[in-house]
């Protein structure tokens, strides 16, 4: 009944358009109601609290970070690089997409930013060379979702909190299967292309891949600084947002000088904008995850899962089904909020690890980012490349399938992410 009644609150909620923090509150109310709990003062210091973590100050830094990035030209040499690198092979293009997309996660943690960064760089050049726009758009997509969860990831930053786990491994176990899709992408790439006519660019000259190279070097260096820092214990997460906004903003304004004082206010405005609206719905949905645990909620799930707590393998297959259904109509970041605090107390009774389990159900949500109908990173690259939905779904449709399969094998095989994890934090 108690189950019931908060997922009919929250859907109804979000069934009438209501933005999700607000839902995640009307949820929350009802279910203080149904208890017999309500008090304003405990709503209005719950929802405070939420936000009140120094951990989650990571959040504004790097969207700063990846916003400067974007803008001060860091991005734009790192495409150049992949250019000069392989732009000259069959489906050059495509493979200079997952390159910069994988060198490009490294640095923002923002699905949605670097989809946009790589989809109005590299659109216009793949249309325009004869590559069908909508696997164009799909590849585009499928190569931005690598980005939470290649550290530094915001999401891995949000479900540290959410589900207490160590956010200094979860950025470690990230660096692995973020490459492996990167793999992936390519041998899907491949495949597709294999029998494509496609036009090909002239192959870069030694000399102009040392150019590329020596003009993206600052920009290649940044991924270095952060996930050494962390790995050597120089810095927290949340230390290396700073490293990170402050090195992009350093080296958009004194080295390559195409960042000036007025752009630098409109990112930082632009920055703060999209750090409230994280912030607040984290603030919501610490509410909601608060009476989750006085209304016991877990224990109820996990009394209806406890016949697969013996099987983790089984468990965690059950688990991933239910969050790739839900990430199709609810976006990352609620969908971690919401269901973390469920599901955590039933992984940790069946003892699955819990930064596997983290990268796992971000991984998850990240392939909801591109499922249709809601899929935020499909609609972004459809918009960039003015493209119909329709057609950026049945682009990165190959991408999906490659992606699930690629999540059953990490089912089946939790070793690949747990064994370099434990390798990389030694």
């Amino acid at each position: 009944m108690t189950i019931g009644l908060f997922l009919a609150s929250l859907l109804a909620s979000i069934g009438l358009s209501l933005p999700i923090a607000f839902a995640l509150l009307i949820s929350a109310v009802v279910l203080m109601l149904h208890l017999g709990l309500f008090d304003s003062q405990i709503l209005a210091q719950n929802l405070v609290n939420g936000a009140d973590s120094y951990t989650l100050l990571a959040i504004p830094f790097f969207l700063v970070a990846g916003e400067v990035m974007s803008r001060g030209g860091l991005s734009k040499r790192i495409v150049l690089l992949a250019m000069s690198m392989v732009g000259h092979r069959k489906g050059g293009l495509g493979f200079v997409a997952i390159f910069a997309a994988i060198v490009m996660a490294s640095l923002s943690g923002s699905a949605v930013a670097d989809t946009a960064a790589l989809g109005s760089m590299l659109l216009p050049m793949m249309r325009q060379a004869g590559y069908p726009p909508g696997r164009s758009a799909g590849l585009m997509a499928a190569g931005g979702i690598i980005a939470p969860i290649i550290p530094p990831s915001i999401p891995l930053i949000i479900i540290g909190v959410a589900g207490s786990i160590s956010i200094s491994k979860l950025f470690l176990a990230g660096i692995v299967p973020g490459l492996i899709m990167g793999v992936t992408l390519v041998l899907m790439w491949l495949f597709i292309t294999r029998k494509e006519t496609l036009v090909v660019a002239a192959k870069a000259t030694g000399a102009e891949r040392l150019t590329a190279l020596r003009k993206s070097f600052w920009a290649m260096l940044l991924p270095m600084i952060i996930i050494g820092g962390i790995k050597t214990g120089i810095f927290t997460p949340t230390e290396a947002g700073v490293v990170a906004a402050v090195y992009a903003m350093l080296v958009s304004t004194l080295i390559y000088r195409e960042l000036n004082l007025v752009e630098l206010y409109e990112v930082l405005v632009l920055a703060a904008r999209n750090t409230a609206v994280v912030m607040f719905l984290i603030a919501a949905a610490s509410v909601a995850s608060w009476l989750i645990s006085i209304a016991q909620l877990p224990m109820m799930v996990a009394d209806l899962l406890s016949p697969l707590t013996d099987s983790p393998r089984l468990l965690m297959l059950s688990i991933m089904a239910i969050v790739l259904i839900i990430g199709m109509v609810m976006d990352l970041t609620p969908t971690i909020l919401v269901l973390t605090p469920i599901l955590m107390p039933v992984v940790q009774i069946a003892g699955i690890d819990p930064v596997y389990f983290g990268i796992m159900f971000v991984l998850n949500c990240a392939i909801g980012l591109i499922t249709p109908p809601v899929g935020n990173v499909l609609n972004v690259i459809a918009s960039v490349g003015q493209l119909k939905f329709e057609k950026a779904v049945m682009g990165v449709l190959p991408f999906v399938m490659a992606y699930v399969v690629l999540l059953l094998l990490f089912v089946a095989f939790p070793q690949v992410i747990t064994v370099p994890l434990y390798w990389l934090a030694n």
